[in-house]
């Protein structure tokens, strides 16, 4: 079990429901839960494929940092993936994909997914990740343009949806052009 159990509430109309979320690294019994919610989270199914593409690169794959949450009866109901990329010809992570059930949208499901996978990869002595997404969403667990990094995609992204956390500000991170996984086809 994960520090990052999360009590949240959830307002759909007059009802409050409280919902613990207990995360963990992916097991191999989680793989097809993990598709389900990709599938279910996205329209279509290229965020699952691309998860388990990602699963069976072993360049890009880091043992640890596929995390699920799950409810009080064990189901995944979310997930969030970290996987080797470079910047600049140096070592980082990429933050790719996060999913979450439909009906647990919004609960935090998603947010303790993602806050265990970057304390996970804090543990293993990561310090850069990067994320192309919501900018409305990421800030809230540190990230910042990626620019500000000197980190650059190789196409045009806004720079509040390309971000990236440096995990120990302490340290030196890398700069340079983002090379992602073969798997992301960019």
């Amino acid at each position: 079990m994960s520090p990052y159990e999360t009590s949240c509430s959830v307002f759909p109309e007059e009802v409050i429901e409280l919902f613990t979320w207990i995360t963990r690294p992916e097991q191999h019994g989680d793989i097809a839960e993990i598709r389900a919610v990709n599938v279910a989270a996205f329209p279509g199914e290229d965020e699952a494929d691309l998860v388990e593409a990602l699963r069976s690169d072993p360049q890009a794959w880091v043992d640890g940092l596929s995390i699920v949450a799950t409810d009080a009866s064990g189901a995944v109901v979310g997930h969030a993936l970290l996987t080797r990329c470079s910047v600049g010809g140096e070592a980082a992570l990429a933050l790719a994909p996060c999913a979450v059930l439909p009906g647990y949208q919004g609960t935090g499901a998603g947010s303790a997914a993602i806050r265990a996978g970057l304390d996970a990869a804090k543990q293993r002595g990561e310090n850069l990740v990067v994320v192309l997404g919501h900018a409305d969403f990421y800030p809230r667990f540190g990230f910042t343009a990626a620019s500000g990094f000197g980190v650059t995609a190789p196409f045009e992204v806004p720079d509040d949806s390309f971000l990236a956390l440096a995990l120990d500000p302490n340290q030196d991170t890398p700069s340079g052009e983002i090379k992602y996984a073969t798997a992301f086809g960019v």
